[in-house]
């Protein structure tokens, strides 16, 4: 069978499951709308919570990045790793404790102010639609290729599928259809790399095969490094960022991932507290299975890339090249005539341009495995990208609906409300399909500025929240508004106002736009506590409630009021 006959094979059987799943456990009330009336499992929900933060980011760039950009791609694995323990341990069980449906919601009650809540939906927003425009991106190249459509057009087909199963299902739908994501994409992702390792080195565990040697008896990282050494590159396991911009970068993606609201949401959807503890361990084990084999499909993925293309004549190069130059994300450009595709640092000379964004589903086609294993790879893609899309959807629809439209009109129905959240998330779709055409960078570098966002805005109010009495809503408000303006006007001048001025040379202390959430943070921290200790202290009742939330037993339902 050709890999087109898989690929719509695979893809539509995992759809159908979906749907079918979506159609089953669709949502009849607003509490199985927002957090699937708060009766799954730990396990199951530590599969959808899985699913639900590992985004076309992970499945699809992260390992791109680290292939493109060896050692210093290794801020992606661990910043979101070290903050998914950060999530675990200092919020989920805190705010699951607190029982509200929603981040605003919390900020809302905890800052005793309609003002401090706009501000969190406003952060929410903004961090949800700068997310879901990198998963849309995803989800357009993973069409282009397979479906053979331009990437506008694999973006549209994926709006519509995201807009049946998150509009109906709701948080219940989502759930369950989440599940299956991550049993399709982890699949999906470890076959593959399986396949791969024990082709290069023999070792059939990728993590091992990593650390493995290739046929000439060369450890695989000591070749790859003299492969990209001999074609004028830096070393594959040499870092070229500044120590400092490490630092920030992979701590905005730490308390960037622990502030994401679609992630928080999860821990509403189990019966008790200890149940958000332990799906939040749970969901560690289901993420580190994909992000300990991220490394080894990158490594993998840039040295078959390589052997099968550099100093190749243009009429041998391999089947893959040409499929891909289809969806323009592959270019080749014999500039000087000779016939021999010359892979160069000087893009003057270089002949060979590769979108970083396709280097895992290219991986099965480079390595020349069989066409099921492609189309596996395809649905595991799709998986990943929708399911978090998904996510960001009814985060986005929730903070509409209830943040904004019940704040003004506490008064409204049950029924009215429901029809709310799905008009705000069929127009969240659209937008969102807008951005996944025009992105403003690739995949995994739009995620970061996500996270970043959501490092300065949400990550001290809701620390502070939970664990100090004497933060107001002055000091909140004042925090959240200045690390979103500082960090969002860094974004923008230095990716769009002024894009030739981002070098190192001219970022403020060497830190770069991906992470600048950082100091944003520490501006929000430092702005909150100030403007806190000049103003009154919180009522007593806003203080015993806060004191109340650290103690673990006594949790009840998510409320509705």
């Amino acid at each position: 069978m050709e890999i087109l006959t898989w690929t719509y094979l695979l893809v539509g059987i995992s759809f159908a499951i979906y749907i079918g799943i979506a159609i089953w456990t669709r949502a009849g009330s607003t509490k199985e709308f927002y957090v699937a009336g708060g009766g799954v499992s730990p396990l199951a929900n530590g599969m959808a919570t899985a699913a639900d933060w590992m985004s076309a980011a992970s499945f699809i760039s992260m390992a791109g990045i680290i292939a493109f950009a060896g050692y210093d791609g290794s801020v992606y694995l661990m910043g979101w790793t070290g903050g998914y323990v950060l999530l675990a341990l200092l919020l989920a069980p805190y705010l699951r404790k607190f029982g509200k449906f929603t981040v605003p919601d919390f900020v809302g009650d905890r800052y005793y102010s309609k003002t401090a809540k706009i501000v969190a939906v406003i952060c929410a927003l903004f961090i949800s639609f700068t997310y879901v425009a990198g998963q849309m991106r995803g989800v357009g190249i993973v069409f282009s290729r397979y479906l053979e459509v331009p990437i506008e057009w694999g973006v549209v087909i994926g709006m519509c599928i995201v807009f049946f199963y998150a509009v109906l299902g709701g948080m219940k739908g989502i759930t369950y259809t989440q599940v299956a994501q991550y049993c399709v994409l982890i699949f999906a992702y470890m076959v593959p790399a399986i396949f791969i390792s024990m082709q290069l080195t023999g070792n059939p565990i990728p993590q091992l095969g990593l650390g493995g040697e290739v046929s000439d008896g060369t450890y695989l990282l000591d070749k790859l490094d003299g492969v990209l050494a001999d074609l004028g590159f830096a070393e594959y396991t040499s870092g070229r960022k500044g120590m400092m911009d490490m630092f920030m970068i992979t701590l905005a993606l730490m308390v960037g991932t622990a502030g994401l609201p679609h992630v928080i949401v999860r821990f509403f959807t189990v019966p008790k507290v200890k149940d958000a503890r332990l799906s939040a361990g749970y969901a560690l084990v289901f993420i580190a299975i994909l992000y300990t084999t991220a490394p080894a499909i990158a490594a993998f993925g840039i040295y078959n890339a390589i052997n099968s293309t550099s100093e190749k004549k243009v009429s041998e190069l391999p089947a893959w090249i040409s499929t891909w130059q289809k969806t323009d994300l592959i270019k080749v450009d014999d500039k000087n005539g000779d016939g021999i595709v010359q892979y160069l640092p000087d893009q003057e000379k270089n002949e060979l341009s590769i979108d970083r964004d396709i280097m895992v589903l290219a991986s099965p086609e480079i390595a020349e495995l069989p066409n099921w294993v492609v189309g596996l790879v395809a649905a595991g893609a799709m998986a990943a990208a929708l399911s978090t899309a998904a996510g960001l959807l009814l985060v986005i629809s929730t903070s509409v609906s209830r943040d904004l439209f019940k704040t003004f009109k506490p008064e409204i129905s049950e029924k009215k409300e429901l029809r709310i959240a799905r008009i705000a998330a069929a127009g969240a779709v659209i937008l969102a399909g807008y951005f996944g055409v025009n992105p403003p960078g690739f995949v995994a570098q739009v995620v970061a500025f996500a996270f970043g966002l959501a490092a300065a805005s949400f990550f001290p109010v809701i620390i502070m929240g939970i664990f100090s009495d004497r933060i107001n809503k002055e000091g909140a408000i004042a925090g959240m508004l200045t690390g979103l303006v500082f960090t969002l006007a860094y974004i923008i001048y230095f990716k769009f106002i002024s894009p030739e001025l981002n070098t190192a040379e001219n970022w403020w202390f060497g830190v770069s736009p991906e992470g600048i959430g950082s100091i944003g943070m520490i501006l929000n921290f430092l702005v909150c506590i100030l403007v806190s200790s000049f103003t009154p202290a919180p009522p007593k009742e806003v203080q015993e409630m806060v004191q109340d939330i650290r103690i673990p037993r006594g949790a009840g339902q998510a409320s509705d009021h």
